[in-house]
């Protein structure tokens, strides 16, 4: 059940209403407004989240980071993406 306040719909029901309100869209199906429900009651919104992924860096930036590094130890490299070997 999907709903605000006293008016609670089921999916099936904010799947017509969607299809009635917007039918120049592309039609929603009940698995998507079951993801959308399930993000909405676990994170309080819908917003689209980044992702978690770690940066891919090739082996020249690699080396480069490494030889910067034993130049300078001191130096800071905050905005620097993770290495992994």
């Amino acid at each position: 059940m999907i709903g605000y306040g006293d008016r609670a719909r089921t999916q099936c029901e904010v799947v017509r209403l969607f299809r009635e309100t917007h039918p120049d869209l592309p039609p929603l199906n009940q698995g998507t407004i079951s993801k959308i429900e399930a993000q909405y009651r676990e994170m309080g919104h819908v917003r689209k989240v980044p992702s978690k992924r770690q940066a891919v860096v090739d082996d020249d930036t690699k080396l480069n980071l490494l030889l910067a590094l034993e130049e300078n130890p001191i130096t800071q490299p905050v905005n620097w993406p993770v290495i992994k070997m």
